[in-house]
């Protein structure tokens, strides 16, 4: 197979109307979050704990951690259930969209255009018919409390 045969998989969402990717072997589990119990004096970006068939999962909301603005009241978000270090945190995202198969060669570096506080966050870009896939790194989203 050569180089440009190669393909990567992404587990592809929206949020903020903006198209998102993770790396498929980041993603534990995809799911709509029944409910969410906050965390007294928790960063903004954490909306809080939920459970995930009796495990505990730190939820942080994607549009705060992006630096993007809050969902209108009552829209219903879906969670990307990711592994950092032994710890599963549950992404909440606006709806999670299709698994993505996209050739390696495609993959471009974060253009100068691409917003700072998601460039921090971000390995890279695919260019898609008349849309941008910003491919997050999970090690970086999931640095709470770290610089990046």
């Amino acid at each position: 197979m050569n180089d440009n045969a190669k393909l990567s998989e992404y587990v592809t969402f929206t949020t903020a109307g903006q198209l998102f990717g993770l790396p498929i072997g980041r993603v534990q589990d995809v799911f709509k979050p029944s409910r969410i119990t906050r965390v007294p004096l928790a960063g903004p970006e954490i909306a809080g704990v939920l459970n995930l068939r009796g495990r505990i999962v730190t939820a942080i909301d994607l549009r705060e951690r992006l630096h993007l603005p809050p969902p209108p009241d009552g829209t219903p978000r879906m969670s990307v259930v990711a592994d950092q270090g032994g710890e599963l945190y549950a992404l909440l995202v606006d709806q999670v969209s299709e698994v993505m198969s996209l050739k390696a060669s495609a993959f471009e570096r974060n253009p100068p255009t691409l917003p700072p506080s998601w460039a921090q966050f971000s390995s890279g870009i695919y260019r898609l018919d008349g849309r941008l896939l910003v491919v997050l790194d999970v090690g970086k989203l999931l640095a709470l409390g770290e610089p990046v």
